[in-house]
């Protein structure tokens, strides 16, 4: 016998969406497959939450679950799913006084696509770096096998619904105007389940793990989007799949920071560096090399290695390394360094801030 969705979730039925999305959380972080290796009761259970999520954080679904009437596989509301391009000639026809009322459009539910899903995926600075290949767990759903998809229990089949007559539209109004709207029974199918699977509880989907190994490309950085094609979740009478996007998170680096398509390092600079300039050692993201200081470089200079950075997406080239030099000041002085300035002072005599009051 079919479990409760909300005995699943551990819910009453008069739960609200909050109240289901907070306890679809809990239960799937506890019972997650990453958490539990090897553990086929967990991953079961998993699949159990996934599905009761599934059905009750959709409306729609939940207010036909609750009815105990709706297959989702079939077309019903949703976006996309209000308007039957073949109804059309229906609605002309009942304009214009024309219209048969028993006659049926359509011989089954409309094609329709899957819908795409989202994951996420943590990679170390160098993966995103260099690209690196990951393994995924994605929960999805598939048909329904002892249904085969249809929602209604083996042995029967979902029927005709007696209100539209199987067109999914229903006219109102009097005289010559006339207003044809989806079904109010079958929500724009055209059938109706009287006996749901035991199984699915009428949905025609199970919850079921896909695992994964992608080939992130190098130069990801937070937040960048890769799509999968086709490895969403499945399309209903005989749709495509949708596609499968991830998101990935990118752990920051000690030296470099991601600037756009470029990265930032900051060099600190002694003082005696700065007044003379020289050459210097720099971190390139291949080893190290040699960077020329000019002689007065001030504190916030930037200097750049052309093509040292990051790959760009799509095999564009690579960004900029931007070196920032900033001067280093101690933050006390021993009573040689003091000398050392006082002496100093002497020499660079001047007021840098005269200009600020001429």
């Amino acid at each position: 016998m079919a479990k409760d969705l909300y005995s699943v979730l551990g819910v009453g039925k008069k739960a609200s969406a909050d109240e289901i999305k907070k306890a679809y959380r809990k239960l799937a972080r506890q019972y997650h497959p990453d958490r539990n290796p090897g553990d086929p009761k967990a991953e079961e259970r998993f699949k159990e939450i996934q599905h009761a999520y599934d059905v009750l954080s959709d409306p729609d679904k939940r207010r036909e679950y609750d009815r105990a009437g709706m297959n989702p596989f079939a077309t019903g509301p949703g976006p996309g799913a209000g308007f039957d391009p073949s109804s059309f000639g229906d609605i002309l026809s009942n304009l214009f006084g024309g219209g048969r009322g028993g006659t049926r459009t359509s011989t089954g539910p409309r094609a329709e696509r899957g819908r795409d899903l989202e994951t996420e995926v943590s990679l170390s600075f160098e993966q995103a770096i260099q690209g690196a290949q990951v393994s995924l767990t994605v929960p999805t759903s598939q048909p329904c096998t002892t249904c085969r998809g249809t929602g209604a229990r083996p042995g029967t089949a979902p029927k005709v619904c007696p209100r539209c007559n199987g067109r999914g539209v229903e006219s109102q109004g009097q005289g010559l105007f006339s207003i044809s709207q989806p079904c109010s029974r079958c929500q724009g199918s055209g059938t109706v389940i009287e006996e749901p699977c035991p199984t699915c509880a009428g949905t025609g989907a199970t919850r079921t793990v896909k695992r994964y190994k992608v080939n992130i490309p190098a130069g990801v950085r937070e937040g960048s989007r890769i799509r999968l094609a086709g490895k969403g979740e499945p399309g209903r009478a005989g749709g495509p799949p949708g596609d499968l996007y991830v998101v990935t998170h990118v752990a920051e680096s000690p030296v470099f920071k991601r600037k756009g398509e470029h990265l930032e390092v900051e060099v600190p600079l002694t003082i005696p560096e700065a007044l003379r300039g020289g050459e210097i050692e720099v971190p390139t993201l291949s080893g190290r090399k040699r960077l020329r200081i000019p002689p007065g470089t001030k504190h916030g200079t930037v200097q750049r290695l052309r093509g040292e950075g990051p790959p760009r997406l799509g095999g564009k080239g690579r960004g900029d390394i931007h070196y920032r030099f900033v001067i280093d000041v101690p933050d006390q002085l021993t009573r040689e360094q003091e000398k050392a300035v006082e002496k100093l002072s002497e020499v660079m005599n001047g007021n840098p801030r005269a200009r600020l009051f001429a």
